[in-house]
């Protein structure tokens, strides 16, 4: 199947808003204020998203991200954070997951960062077989494990 990608600053998108909707109905997650969490995202003016559409122009899938830093008052060092990753189940292991995640690599790349960083507690497998390598220095607020991959 054909997947075209656009990338994503606006969430007000409705396309991505459906697929973001049911991302989180996978995952058994109730929000209460979708508009309010849309609107926090568009807010932060940081999140970006590659939305995946098939032939139809209906969403398959989203890598959603952004760049930022590890800083102190010395040190600074650009990186890519994966937020948010969803692929329509009918649509897994046909490599469409793995061309959304080198999109944002590339990106990442393309705008000063040398690592990507990410939290899982599924599709582990996934991750490992990409590059990501298990992260025991960095810690996530949310306890989730961290993973890790140097972008050459």
């Amino acid at each position: 199947m054909s997947i075209n990608t656009i990338l994503l600053s606006d969430f007000t998108d409705s396309r991505f808003r459906a697929v973001f909707q049911t991302y989180f109905a996978e995952l058994d997650i109730t929000v209460r204020d979708w508009d309010g969490l849309f609107r926090e995202m568009d807010e932060e003016k940081t999140n970006l998203a590659y939305l995946a559409l098939d032939g139809e122009g209906n969403a398959a899938g989203f890598l959603m991200f952004q760049l930022t830093a590890f800083d102190n008052w010395f040190f600074e060092e650009p990186f890519g954070f994966i937020r948010e990753f969803w692929v329509a189940p009918a649509l897994r292991r046909q490599g469409h997951g793995k061309t959304l995640l080198r999109m944002a690599e590339d990106y990442f790349k393309a705008h000063g960062a040398d690592r990507s960083v990410l939290t899982a507690d599924d599709a582990v497998g996934f991750y490992l077989a990409n590059g990501y390598e298990r992260s025991p220095s960095i810690h996530a607020k949310n306890k989730m494990e961290v993973f890790v991959k140097t972008l050459r």
